[in-house]
């Protein structure tokens, strides 16, 4: 099966920390990342789509974060 996460955060070293783990964990990135400005809270998002083939077959309770 093919899985597929949207991984989010501010723009720091703890999301490119948490791209990397994904990274490291098998997932590939998918497309280019986003960037945001949130005005309420006065910092840039940034966001990263990841995939990764997988054994067995989709379920809607798998937790992706743990593949």
């Amino acid at each position: 099966m093919r899985l597929y996460r949207f991984l989010t955060g501010e723009d720091n070293s703890a999301f490119c920390h948490k791209v990397t783990e994904a990274l490291n964990k098998g997932w590939e990135l998918h497309g280019s990342p986003v960037y945001a400005f949130d005005a309420k809270a006065g910092v840039m998002r940034c966001g990263q789509a990841v995939v990764k083939e997988a054994e067995g077959t989709y379920a809607p309770d798998i937790k992706l974060g743990e593949q």
